[in-house]
């Protein structure tokens, strides 16, 4: 089973995403996939906040580099009487713009294929037989355009993945100013 959420930034994702794993008991593996600069206070604070957070039974791993842990394999290989928690797909992503950023200005195209070849690795890994994931994901397009040719790349990979991993996920949801909303219980018009 896999269950994807996503929204803006301090929608309440991750605490939806907390209530779900609650609610389906037993162990939960959260993948933490922020990359932490020491030096961002803030940023640190902010990724302490989400630790103090989680119950303490809940096991987490940062997938984030150096080195950085392959998200796929994670998953597919985690426990499976575990919920897999993936908090978020937009930081996982954004871990990759390291490798891409030289070739951004020179070759966008090039550079978006990159990612894209890093998330498709991900769709496949989550077509593979995994314990329950819950994939929490940031939507792109609720802010302002990325006035970078890096930011536009990362927008366009980021809204691909998650339109990828909400076609295949079981459930999905959006959450907006803490309230989560079913996008498959109804009528859908794909577009």
């Amino acid at each position: 089973m896999t269950v994807f959420i996503t929204g803006p930034l301090r929608s309440g994702k991750s605490d939806f995403a907390k209530e779900l794993a609650l609610e389906r008991g037993g162990p939960v593996l959260v993948i933490a996939t922020a990359r932490v600069d020491p030096n961002d206070r803030e940023f640190v604070a902010r990724v302490e906040r989400h630790r103090r957070d989680r119950p303490v039974s809940w096991t987490t791993i940062e997938c984030a580099g150096p080195p950085r842990l392959e998200l796929g394999r994670l998953i597919t290989q985690a426990p499976p009487d575990a919920t897999v928690l993936v908090d978020s797909l937009g930081t996982w992503l954004a871990d990759h713009l390291i490798e891409i950023e030289p070739l951004a200005n020179e070759d966008p195209a090039a550079a978006l294929a990159s990612l894209e070849s890093v998330a498709s690795r991900l769709i496949e890994a989550l077509q593979r037989p995994h314990p329950p994931v819950i994939c929490i994901s940031e939507e792109t397009g609720w802010s302002l355009v990325p006035t970078t040719v890096l930011g536009r790349i990362f927008s366009d990979a980021l809204g691909r993945l998650n339109r990828a991993v909400a076609l295949i996920a079981d459930q999905a949801f959006v959450v907006v100013a803490g309230y989560a909303i079913d996008l498959k219980a109804g009528r859908s018009v794909r577009s």
